[in-house]
Order: structure tokens, then C-alpha cells, then sequence
């Protein structure tokens, strides 16, 4: 929160979005706060905001144009020089960082309550709930081991330090790539289908894998059809993930 906006004890007014779960969280908590969003954001539906461009490629001049009291974005989603200019124009600049689950919670409730100066949403309350409780996850030995693709042309999947593998580790579902440094590796399918795996999990974005689309490339191994949304958004899809999941990776 700016000074300015300290001293008042004003909360955000104009708020701009550019990422999509950070879209969903602003826009279901307090609707009418939102003044713009991402071509991407999709959810809730009917969102009626002014467009701004992609996360890569966000168009500036127009976030200006808009007049934000804040703009809430994602170090992983946004390119640090789109931020710099934001800030470099006056335009106060909230950036979260989402690598678990925990972290997800704290920082939404920091974009929401710190920064947009709402209290904080019910839904909230009712996604650590629904995470609390989902029964402790088995050992490795004992758990499902997973390639879970993120893309083709080339194959990436998912590598260690990410928040839809600590979903995944959360449901007994172990990443057999989670103890790499690299976040998204490049895997040659070979290697992938050599990995181990007992299941592919085939999330629908950012490559929307469908079930003609991407399971044959693992044959006579069980392939798991997820939405992306539960899988990767931090925000209010996370209150049924748990079940929309679990349904998924039976």
C-alpha cells in the first residue's frame, strides 16, 4: 500500500489484474473493484473489464490509461521489465509469489487484505478448510508416481518447486520429476515414458491436453485428464479443488 494510501487508511479503489487467479480472487471478493484484467483471465465468467493484453506482453500505455490504485501481478506470470515501467509511471505494483499451497494462502490474503485493503473473503476460510481437510498423503513408497506434462512440441512437464506439485503431493499423487531444480524441464518423450511413471497427469492449460490429445503418446500407461484451473490457480477455484481433483486421479 502506497503512503498516501496508509495515511488515509483507503483501500485500493482501481485495481488492475494480470494475472488470472489473481483476476478470479479480486473480482469474486469484491466485485467492481477490477478496472482490467488479461486477455487470459476467463473467470468469473462474464467479466466485464478492459483487456490489456497478454501476462508476457501486457499493453502498458493502457494499464496507465486505467488509472489503477494498484496492480496486482506474479513474478512467475509477469516479466520484471513490464513491472519496472508500471512503477517507473507512478503505478503501485504488487507482486506475489506462489511456490505451495501455504504460500498461495498467505499471499492472497496479503493481495486482498494489505494490499487492496479488504477484509479478508469467506472463501478464503472455506479453501483451508477444504485443503485441511484432505487425509495426509502416503509415503512415496506407497503413492501414486506421476510425468505430468505441461507441453508438447517440445515435452515439458513439471520439475520441482512448484504449487501444482505440492497440490498434486497433497493428493498422494508424487511428481517423479519434483526433486529436479529446474522448475519446467524439456524431457524427451523417451525418457518420459521410461521415467517410471504409473500415471500421466494431463492438465488442460497452459497446453490443453485432451483425451485425443496426449494420451496416446503414453501407452498402457493410465492417463489422468485434469483442469488446469484446480490445478495450477490460486484463488477461488482452490475451495473445490480437493474433490474436483481426487475425482480426476482416481
Amino acid at each position: 500500500m502506497t503512503a498516501a494510501r496508509a495515511a488515509t487508511g483507503a483501500g485500493a479503489r482501481r485495481v488492475v489484474s494480470l494475472v488470472p487467479s489473481l483476476t478470479e480472487a479480486v473480482a469474486v471478493t469484491a466485485p467492481g473493484l477490477l478496472v482490467g484484467a488479461t486477455d487470459w483471465c476467463t473467470h468469473p465468467a462474464g467479466l466485464d473489464v478492459v483487456r490489456v493484453g497478454g501476462t508476457k506482453n501486457p499493453d502498458i500505455d493502457a494499464v496507465i490509461a486505467l488509472r489503477p490504485d494498484l496492480v496486482v501481478a506474479n513474478e512467475e506470470e509477469n516479466r520484471e521489465p513490464d513491472l519496472a515501467a508500471l512503477r517507473a509511471a507512478g503505478v503501485e505494483v504488487l507482486v506475489t509469489e506462489v511456490r505451495d499451497l501455504d504460500q498461495a494462502f498467505a499471499e492472497l490474503e496479503r493481495m486482498l487484505v494489505t494490499g487492496c485493503g479488504l477484509t479478508a473473503p469467506r472463501w478464503l476460510d472455506e479453501a483451508r478448510e477444504s485443503w485441511a481437510a484432505v487425509p495426509p498423503p502416503p509415503p512415496y513408497e506407497g503413492g501414486r508416481k506421476a510425468v505430468v506434462p505441461i507441453w508438447r512440441r517440445p515435452w515439458m512437464v513439471l520439475g520441482g518447486d512448484t504449487f501444482a506439485g505440492d497440490l498434486l503431493a497433497r493428493l498422494g499423487v508424487h511428481n517423479v520429476y519434483g526433486d529436479l531444480a529446474e522448475r519446467y524441464p524439456r524431457i524427451p518423450l523417451d525418457r518420459l515414458r521410461a521415467s517410471g511413471a504409473d500415471l500421466v497427469v494431463l492438465p488442460d492449460e497452459p497446453y490443453r491436453f485432451t483425451a485425443d490429445d496426449g494420451p496416446e503418446a503414453f501407452p498402457g500407461m493410465p492417463a489422468a485428464l485434469v483442469d488446469g484451473r484446480h490445478l495450477t490457480w490460486y484463488g477461488p477455484s482452490l475451495v473445490r479443488a480437493p474433490e474436483v481433483l481426487r475425482a480426476a486421479l482416481r
